[in-house]
């Protein structure tokens, strides 16, 4: 289980958190809406451990992980917007770069893990930056789950994606969730926002829960 409690972040003295509340159950997908520069990014770089609250409590199954970055590096994988692999490598050579385990574990994961459901074990001999922007998306999910994560957090994980990868990084959602991982997601695509079991709008700096199942007129209507 995943919980926040009293998420605080500002810049420059301009609040972007205030006391953000928020709780993500195994085989869970939480949602997260709203306009473009409302927090949704600095909220995940948060529950992932990739940038620091101002104040506030984030729990995984019990255990405090502000201040303590083992916890966010055991409990979260985060897969950012932007992709993280080093472009001039090989597939595989980024894989050994950000795998968080053992080569043994590596191969495995290559056979019959979250890395071949997601066709990376197909591409490893391919430099990263000749690959589409969908095979990266695969392979920068691979690497983040490599630590087997029960908490899955992912920034619009299918922005500029062709329709195939979308459906493909979904199934793989599923079966994540299937399994007991719990997904963290920012999505501006229905077809996304509706695997959501729980949705929220982030203004005026908090969230605010909201219905699934919103058309698209009435979820912009929720971001006011």
């Amino acid at each position: 289980m995943l919980e926040l409690s009293g998420i605080c972040k500002s810049y420059r003295r301009q609040n972007i958190l205030d006391g953000v509340e928020l709780t993500v159950r195994p085989g869970e997908c939480v949602g997260i809406v709203g306009y473009n520069g409302c927090g949704k990014t600095t909220l995940l770089s948060i529950i992932a451990g990739a940038l620091k609250a101002d104040k506030g409590s984030i729990l995984f199954n019990g255990k405090q992980a502000v201040g303590h970055p083992r916890v966010f590096a055991e409990e979260a994988a985060y897969v950012p917007q932007e992709n993280p692999l080093m472009e001039e490598l090989s597939v595989r050579d980024n894989l050994m770069l950000w795998y968080r385990g053992s080569r043994t574990r590596m191969e495995e994961d290559l056979r019959s893990g979250a890395a071949a459901m997601l066709g990376v074990d197909k591409m490893l001999n391919r430099t990263a930056g000749k690959l589409s922007g969908g095979m990266k998306k695969r392979v920068s999910i691979a690497c983040a789950l490599s630590n087997h994560a029960p908490v899955l957090i992912m920034d619009e994980p299918g922005a500029a994606l062709d329709l195939e990868c979308k459906e493909l990084i979904r199934n793989y959602l599923r079966e994540y969730m299937a399994g007991g991982g719990a997904v963290v997601l920012t999505s501006h695509e229905l077809a996304e926002l509706a695997m959501c079991t729980d949705m929220y709008v982030l203004k005026q700096c908090r969230l605010t829960k909201i219905v699934n199942g919103s058309s698209a007129e009435e979820l912009i209507r929720q971001f006011r």
